[in-house]
């Protein structure tokens, strides 16, 4: 009798459908948020959407819920052929989407010269190594992707990545 129920659970269901996936691209990471208008999202028609580009489609659903009760979420997709067609896919489902990468250049001298700081307060007061600033800023080296992450949490807002450095005792 348990069989039979769950047989008729299951058919209420109706078919399962098929997720045409993207044949091939390259990885990308995207932050998700709820569009203006969050009746309007489309979290089914999304999540679909999501799979299609090879992650799981509950995977792409928790991505969803977590957007919904947090306000944001990350998804690393392995396969996107054209990020610019899918952030606009994700927009007419109500969801906003962004490439969630790191900058590509940061000019490391600029974002120094904004905080109002010498090379060697910049670098003491955000726990960077001196000889490395100097490299980025005469651009002999570029910042790893980490690094450039960091820098740009220190654009934004360099009070905030001072006194979050500061409670982290480093």
């Amino acid at each position: 009798m348990a069989n039979s129920s769950l047989k008729a659970r299951i058919a209420r269901l109706g078919p399962v459908r098929a997720v045409d996936r993207v044949a091939s691209g390259s990885p990308a990471k995207l932050v998700l948020s709820p569009g203006v208008d969050r009746a309007g999202l489309k979290t089914v028609s999304a999540a679909l959407e999501l799979a299609r580009h090879g992650i799981p489609l509950l995977k792409a659903k928790r991505a969803l819920e977590e957007m919904i009760a947090r306000g944001r979420a990350y998804v690393r997709l392995p396969v996107v052929k054209d990020s610019a067609a899918l952030v606009q896919t994700l927009g007419a489902l109500g969801i906003r989407a962004a490439i969630a990468d790191p900058p590509a250049q940061v000019d490391v001298r600029a974002i120094r010269e904004r905080t109002g700081l010498t090379q060697e307060q910049f670098a003491l007061r955000f726990r960077i190594d001196l000889d490395a600033l100097r490299n980025w800023e005469s651009r002999r080296r570029e910042p790893d992707p980490m690094a450039r992450c960091m820098l740009h949490v220190i654009d934004y807002d360099p009070a905030h990545a001072e006194d979050a450095l500061a409670a982290a005792g480093g």
